[in-house]
């Protein structure tokens, strides 16, 4: 009689399957001292970069800009655009897959007229922004209310603690930006 295998949900062959397939290292978070002992590059501004986005555990970043066509126009049924910058593969520039397009990192647009629209992201729908021209510059920002203060975004930041792909164990999120009533540079945190 043969004993059975104690089944893992994963082999450790195909959790290096996923982290290629979704673009993360595979490794334990040891320093629990430091909010995050990685130090992150800052991308370099692109003319129509509105934020970007980093998180545990590794430094490849993605960026969202404004979705313009030949003529400079927004493109109404996609105004935000969204890829990676692969620093873990000298910063080489890449698109995001479906999965992390339709599951992850992607942005659901409702155009709400006179070129302003309600942005979510579709891993987490209860955080509205909204993309439209700034009175001061005349150019497009994406705005976010969060602990009572309207921010111009300009990053994001998700601290990860474990968990997996699917299910991971997120414990806050940074938002960094201009605060719209002083000015000022401002880092707000929600915890999860």
């Amino acid at each position: 009689m043969k004993t059975a295998r104690p089944r893992t949900f994963f082999s450790p062959s195909i959790w290096v399957i996923v982290a290629m397939l979704f673009n993360t290292d595979v490794y334990a978070q040891n320093d629990n001292s430091n909010p995050s002992p990685i130090k992150f590059p800052t991308p370099q501004v692109t003319s129509n970069q509105l934020f970007y986005l980093q998180r545990d555990p590794n430094t490849n970043t993605i960026v969202y800009e404004l979705n313009v066509d030949k003529e400079g126009d927004i493109v109404k049924k996609e105004p935000v655009k969204a890829y990676w910058i692969r620093y873990t593969e000298k910063g080489k520039k890449v698109d995001l897959n479906y999965i992390q397009r339709k599951f992850a990192y992607g942005i659901q647009s409702k155009d709400l007229g006179d070129n302003y629209y309600e942005l979510k992201f579709v891993a987490h729908k209860q955080l509205p922004m909204y993309l439209l021209k700034s009175p001061d510059d005349k150019k497009y920002h994406v705005y976010v209310t969060v602990n009572n203060k309207k921010l111009q975004l300009q990053r994001i930041f998700l601290r990860i603690e474990g968990g997996s792909f699917w299910l991971p164990n997120v414990k806050y999120v940074e938002l960094k930006g201009i605060n719209t009533a002083n000015k000022v540079q401002t880092v707000e945190r929600i915890k999860i």
